[in-house]
């Protein structure tokens, strides 16, 4: 008993340091593909090194959840690859230790980040990503006329088509313009300017946002045709009331908030489909935790790896790979209504358990 302790104290301290490097790694490796999106906050929107900070730092909380079981077989494969590779994991057999001793300290460890990706999945990251959207959309009101292009119709613009002949994007101002307004369906306006400025809050940036058009005309076709000439009209771009309600993605909402939308009556069936999802998603990433931790034990192990240096990584690569793989197409097929959300979501974590059960069986024999 004493000798188990001792083992299952030096694999789990073993294991530890592992899992905090591969969540540095694999945040640092997520941060590489969103570079692109920050050299555009930086250069487009002229946003400061504290608010980079920021839109990293929400980044990084909202994808905390996909991190941990990526962290956790990664650590796990380099763990005990490495006792593998110097003969312990036989030592430890031959001196009486089962397989079961053997993979506690993987399962200790999984089960403690399982429960924090849970709270993190429910309650930490659908805050950072909420916070993120919200800064986003207050980022790119700061510079809304950075999303015009000269020449092109620019659709989604604040809810209006819009055209423009010639745009400066630094001073915000437009020349030539050909307004959509479908705002109101049943009276949609089209509007036709010679100038146009987009005029940003200079208190607080991001929170209000003028478009102020200069003589033109305003075309309104309902059972007549109107037609009113100006000199200057202002469209209200962003309402700072409409900003801070805007409506949370599925993925910015928490337990409580998906509970309750569950139990609305007369829901939507594409609405519960994505909502089911996003819950379920939630609950298999957690469990995905000791998944992960126990295949990580079984392929770690294998004595045959034993003079690849590289072996742990290229497992775990693969292994990820092949769950997001399998997971996102099962993911598009819930949501499209192809498959029962639950059992889409869960099926991925039903294969590569069976797998795992299988791989240790073999290893203990």
């Amino acid at each position: 008993m004493i000798r188990g302790k001792k083992t299952i104290q030096y694999i789990f301290f073993e294991t530890l340091p592992s899992f905090i490097l591969g969540l540095i790694v694999f945040i640092l490796i997520i941060l590489m593909f969103q570079v692109l999106r920050l050299t555009e906050f930086a250069l487009v929107h002229g946003v400061d090194l504290w608010t980079i900070a920021e839109i990293v730092g929400y980044i990084c909380i909202s994808l905390l959840p996909v991190l941990f079981p990526m962290s956790l077989l990664f650590a796990v494969i380099l763990t005990y690859s490495r006792l593998s590779q110097d003969s312990e994991i036989i030592a430890f057999k031959s001196s009486g230790l089962s397989m079961v001793t053997l993979a506690t300290p993987a399962a200790v460890l999984s089960l403690i980040v399982a429960l924090i990706s849970a709270q993190t999945s429910f309650e930490i990251a659908p805050w950072g990503n909420r916070q993120f959207e919200v800064l986003y959309t207050r980022l790119g009101n700061s510079k809304a006329a950075a999303t015009i292009k000269a020449g092109t119709f620019s659709e989604g613009f604040f809810d209006l088509v819009v055209y423009a002949n010639d745009v400066d994007s630094e001073h915000g101002r437009l020349k030539d313009v050909f307004i959509y307004n479908e705002r109101d369906n049943e009276n949609p306006l089209t509007i036709i300017a010679k100038e146009g400025e987009v005029i940003p809050d200079a208190k607080n940036p991001g929170h209000s946002t003028l478009l102020r058009l200069k003589n033109g005309d305003i075309h309104r076709k309902s059972k007549t045709h109107t037609k009113i000439k100006f000199e200057t009209y202002d469209i209200q771009l962003v309402d700072p009331i409409r900003l801070e309600e805007k409506e949370k993605s599925p993925q910015s909402m928490t337990l409580k908030d998906l509970l309750q939308l569950l139990k609305t009556p007369n829901l939507k069936v594409e609405d519960r489909r994505t909502f089911q999802t996003e819950l379920h998603k939630r609950w298999a990433i957690a469990v995905l935790c000791f998944v992960f931790a126990l295949l990580g034990v079984a392929l770690g192990i294998q004595t045959n790896r034993r003079q690849q240096k590289a072996g742990g990584l290229i497992m775990c690569l693969g292994v990820i790979i092949l769950y997001w793989v399998l997971y996102i197409v099962l993911e598009g097929m819930a949501r499209n209504g192809q498959v029962n959300p639950p059992l889409a979501i869960w099926t991925p974590n039903v294969i590569f358990g069976i797998i795992c059960a299988y791989l240790l069986n073999k290893s203990s024999k």
